[in-house]
């Protein structure tokens, strides 16, 4: 037996498997009824989604000292040939009985209109209903909404009846956010077992790997849950989502790679404690050095300014640690306590040979070998081809109107109100100033071009006066979250900075999105270098060379630019999407790289094991060999897992989970299978430069190690 694979029996000997099992049960125990709190938990208001530093949110925490944080609901009326004395009627019954509601936050003695379109024979109304914000955020707009609905009814006899603005799109949001985890949960755990059912050919086997994920997930949320409650940790519907997926898909991989070699030591071993102990040695510097990867990775997402993005990292670093202590301490005991049959009907049997030494993979290996640089020459042309498709990416936000995958209510509103009120009327600047300079402040907002004169007010319930600060809004000509309202705010916020000793800021809706838009740019420019430096030294520290990882390190931001170029192709003349969210390309160059290079690592450690014993040229035709299959199902199931996000009614979600997945699937069949191979067959033994391995000297095995071979005889514990 090679190497020293004594620690491994700590998991997987005679009696510390059942101690293993036995202290995850307890964990199980304990941490199940708390993991169900994580929804709780969550903190959906706009101020955990917002850059910590931005004007918006400053404004945003100003004006709770005026007034309650507030959202309205716009309820809008029309009727395209006038609104007839019937509906007027309709609608100031509909305002008195609004005004008496007063649940889920809603402040109906402060409900503003009906305003009429026009005074003479008016075609449209809007009233609108402020709602109170909480830390409950979304949660708490969705049932004020329906409450609001159930008054007001919906369509029906010639007049539309729409409720929009603010809450009315934040009460959609909140229902395609409703049931994330359980239709992520079904939706990912239905991609594994089916694509573990093809892999392993055994309806016994996967079996196995689902329990050990489900039982990451519920620890990770458990303790994510208490992180949320005591610690301060920012959770929120995205990043609670995205959780699932992760540890399913990182879980699952690394199960997989297990499950591979532990089947080649039980060809070798009759004791499967031994196969075990002895697969546990061989994998587990490549399954720690992938889960460190993603885990650091995740990390760097603490660098964002974006209060989601930033929140983000640790709970999804969380959740992969997690599943990597899980599958590499539940999975292989359960593995070891089940015994051989747990693979039926395919059982790996003593001395039977390694299937993969004859499979595709290797022959394809040794067709490369030929003509290795015309190979990864040819495979870099197209990959490079792919990546044009970049100059269709249209990462600069999405509207409220291309937001969802289909026309929700609001959106519907959104729409009949910009034909007959200002576009902006539903979500209205906000503007806080000294008082003294106050007046001043406000004559500068309506001159400024894009802005309603008419419109600046203080809205119902709001404190004249605090601290010698004043608070007032005022109304936009464009669409609250269109590129003119933007600019609009870029105008309004250099005017009123300009005014002496005012100390003004502006914040509301639309200023919220361009402070989001700015910080995602600096995050994209901060973060994805920190997470090439990471995922290059981690490399660096596993093959104990140098030109290696900078290979693997081309290799992958050449698949993330083919894949980004890929997806902006089939957004525009596919899907017909809209455009992408500015923080799309840092989310799926992220997953990417941080769960893509986990399949390079596979391939290029067990290449480097097997090159110390027979040569780089027959170690990289035999670690394809060995790796091509496993590596392909782990593509397969990350790729799945992350398609599951499709399920979700929101195009945001939607493009990250396509893009994820497709970029995990040029990893899998072209990067690593035929790129990354070719590349290490045509530099040879330089590969692993300055390492020993470098040092080749025309034979098949590195100076020093000529008579070393791999143990294949049986030695049972």
């Amino acid at each position: 037996m090679t190497g020293n694979p004594g620690i491994a029996h700590l998991v997987c000997g005679r009696r510390a498997k059942w101690v293993v099992l036995v202290l995850w049960l307890i964990v199980l125990f304990v941490a199940a009824p708390f993991a169900q709190k994580l929804g709780d938990a969550q903190d959906n208001d706009a101020a955990s989604w917002l850059p910590g530093s931005a004007e918006s949110t400053q404004v945003l925490e100003a004006s709770k000292d005026f007034r309650p944080e507030q959202i309205p609901a716009v309820v809008i009326y029309a009727r395209d040939s006038g609104l007839t004395v019937e509906d007027r009627a309709q609608i100031q019954d509909d305002v008195a009985q609004l005004k008496q509601l007063t649940d889920h936050g809603i402040i109906g003695d402060e409900t503003r209109g009906p305003a009429y379109d026009r005074e003479v024979a008016p075609r449209a109304a809007q009233v609108s209903v402020p709602i109170t914000m909480d830390e409950q955020g979304w949660d708490r707009i969705a049932p004020a909404v329906d409450s609001i609905r159930d008054v007001v009814g919906e369509s029906g006899g010639g007049m539309a009846v729409h409720i929009t603005g603010p809450g009315g799109t934040s009460a959609d949001f909140s229902e395609a956010f409703e049931g994330i985890d359980s239709t992520l949960l079904l939706a990912a755990m239905g991609v594994v077992v089916v694509m573990l059912l093809i892999t392993y050919r055994s309806p016994t086997l996967l079996l196995v790997p689902v329990v050990a994920v489900i039982a990451a997930l519920f620890t990770a949320q458990a303790l994510i849950y208490f992180l949320a409650e005591y610690a301060g940790l920012t959770v929120n519907g995205q990043s609670a989502g995205i959780l699932t997926v992760l540890v399913f898909g990182a879980g699952t991989d690394y199960a997989l790679l297990l499950v591979a070699r532990y089947r080649e030591e039980l060809r070798r071993h009759e004791d499967r404690h031994e196969a075990m102990a002895l697969a546990l040695h061989r994998a587990g510097p490549a399954v720690i050095a992938s889960g460190a990867t993603v885990v650091l990775s995740m990390l760097m997402l603490l660098a964002a300014e974006m209060n989601s993005t930033r929140g983000l990292g640790p709970v999804a670093a969380i959740g992969v640690a997690v599943a990597l202590v899980a599958m590499m301490t539940l999975f292989p005991a359960l593995l070891v306590i089940c015994g051989r049959w747990i693979f039926w009907p395919v059982i790996p049997h003593l001395g039977a040979p390694n299937p993969h030494e004859r499979g595709v993979w290797a022959k394809m290996g040794r067709r490369m070998s030929d003509r290795p640089r015309m190979v990864w020459v040819i495979t870099g042309l197209i990959l490079a081809v792919c990546s044009l498709g970049l100059i269709q990416l249209r990462a600069e936000g999405i509207s409220n109107a291309d937001a969802f995958t289909g026309k929700p209510d609001s959106i519907t509103g959104q729409e009949i109100s910009e034909e007959y009120f200002p576009a902006g009327s539903g979500d209205p600047l906000v503007i806080i100033s000294n008082e003294a300079q106050a007046r001043q402040v406000g004559l500068t907002v309506a001159g400024t071009e894009g802005v309603v004169p008419t419109s600046l007010g203080l809205p119902p319930g709001t404190k004249p006066v605090h601290e010698g600060k004043v608070l007032f809004e005022a109304t936009m000509t464009a669409p609250a979250d269109s590129e003119a309202a933007k600019q609009t705010v870029e105008r309004v916020r250099d005017a009123v900075h300009a005014v002496p000793d005012a100390d003004a800021q502006v914040g509301g809706g639309t200023a919220a999105l361009l402070d989001m838009d700015k910080a995602t740019t600096h995050d994209n420019i901060v973060i994805i270098p920190l997470v090439l430096v990471v995922v290059l030294l981690i490399l660096c520290a596993l093959l104990r060379a140098l030109i290696a990882p900078l290979l693997l390190i081309g290799t992958v931001i050449l698949s993330f630019a083919a894949a980004l170029g890929i997806s902006a192709f089939a957004f525009r003349h596919i899907f017909d999407y809209a455009g992408e969210s500015t923080d799309f390309p840092l989310f799926v160059f992220v997953f990417l790289v941080a769960l893509g290079i986990d399949y390079n690592i596979f391939l290029t450690t067990r290449i480097r094991e097997e090159a110390a014993h027979h040569g780089t040229r027959q170690g990289v035709i035999t670690g394809l060999a060995a790796t091509g299959a496993v590596i392909t199902s782990a593509g397969l199931v990350l790729a799945g897992t992350f398609a599951a996000l499709g399920t979700l009614p929101m195009v945001a979600f939607a493009e990250i989970g396509f893009a994820v997945a497709l970029g995990v699937l040029i990893d899998t069949f072209i990067v690593r299978s035929v790129l990354v191979t070719a590349l290490f067959l045509d530099v040879g033994p330089k590969v692993w430069w300055p390492g020993p391995l470098s040092k080749e000297d025309g034979g098949t095995a590195p100076r020093g190690a000529r008579g070393t071979t791999r143990e294949t005889t049986v030695n049972p514990h």
